[in-house]
C-alpha cells in the first residue's frame, strides 16, 4: 500500500473506471472524478473498498474550473498526489461535418477535452513539481488515434481536441521534466466503451473492427494496463511520449 494518490477524471465508466480499479489494485489511493453519474462512481469506490483499497468519488465537470479546484482540494485531504490521469472527455454526435457543427458543440468539446485537461494538469503540477516543493509525479493524458486519423465525416472537432492533447503532452513533458514530473499520452484505438453510444453509434467499435490489423476491438482494461505501467517506476525514463494502444490501427 502507498499513500500516493491518483486522480482520475471521468473515472466512473469505461477507461476511467478500468484505470481506477487497476491502479487501486496496485495499492494507490484513488480519487474517482465524475461529471454526473454519482451511482456509477460510488460503485467503483465500493468495488475498490471491497478489495481493501482506498478510494473516494468527487463530482467534477472538467469544463468548470471551480469543480477542478474542488477535485484537487479533495485529493489534498486524501493523501499526497502522485499521478493524474486526464481521462475525462466527450464526443458530439457522430457523422456531422464541420459545416454542420454549431459553435456551442465545438466550444463544449474543446472546453472538456482540452481546457479541462490543461487545468487539471496545472493543478497537478502545482502539487507535484519540485519547483513548488512537491515530490514529483506523473501525468497521463488520454488522447485518441483520431488525432492521427482526423476522423473526417465523423467528428473532426473531437479529433482536433485530441491533436491538441498530443501537442500539450509533448510540450508539458519538456516543461516539467527537470521538476520530477513525467508526462505521457495514450492514444486508444477502437475500444469497447459507451463513448460510441454518446456519439449516437453504440455499435461503432464492433462495426469498424475489420479495419484494425488485429481484427478486434480493444477493451478498457487494456488501456488501464498501459496507464498502470506509465505511472509506475518501470516507465521512469518515459516522458513527452505518446503510446498507441490501438491494435495497430
Amino acid at each position: 500500500m502507498t499513500d500516493k494518490v491518483v486522480v482520475i477524471t471521468g473515472g466512473s465508466r469505461g477507461i476511467g473506471r478500468a484505470a481506477a480499479l487497476a491502479v487501486a489494485a496496485r495499492g494507490y489511493r484513488v480519487v474517482v472524478g465524475y461529471a454526473s453519474n454519482k451511482d456509477a462512481a460510488d460503485e467503483v469506490v465500493a468495488q475498490i473498498s471491497a478489495c481493501n483499497g482506498n478510494a473516494i468519488a468527487v463530482k467534477c465537470d472538467v469544463a468548470e474550473e471551480g469543480d477542478i479546484l474542488e477535485l484537487f482540494k479533495a485529493a489534498d485531504k486524501f493523501g499526497t498526489l502522485g499521478a493524474l490521469v486526464n481521462n475525462g472527455g466527450i464526443v458530439g454526435k457522430s457523422g456531422v461535418r464541420v459545416d454542420e457543427m454549431s459553435a456551442e458543440r465545438i466550444q463544449r468539446v474543446l472546453a472538456v477535452n482540452v481546457t479541462g485537461s490543461m487545468l487539471c494538469a496545472r493543478e497537478a503540477v502545482k502539487r507535484m513539481s519540485t519547483r513548488h516543493g512537491g515530490k514529483g509525479g506523473v501525468i497521463v493524458n488520454l488522447s485518441s488515434v483520431a488525432a492521427r486519423l482526423g476522423a473526417p465525416n465523423t467528428y473532426v472537432d473531437y479529433a482536433a481536441s485530441k491533436g491538441a492533447i498530443d501537442s500539450f503532452t509533448v510540450g508539458l513533458g519538456h516543461e516539467v521534466a527537470g521538476e520530477g514530473i513525467r508526462v505521457a499520452g495514450i492514444r486508444p484505438g477502437l475500444i469497447d466503451t459507451d463513448i460510441h453510444a454518446a456519439g449516437g453509434e453504440p455499435d461503432r467499435a464492433h462495426r469498424l473492427a475489420h479495419m484494425v490489423p488485429m481484427k478486434r476491438v480493444g477493451q478498457a482494461e487494456e488501456i488501464a494496463n498501459a496507464i498502470v505501467w506509465l505511472i509506475s517506476d518501470e516507465a521512469s525514463y518515459v516522458t513527452s511520449a505518446i503510446l498507441d494502444v490501438s491494435g495497430g490501427r
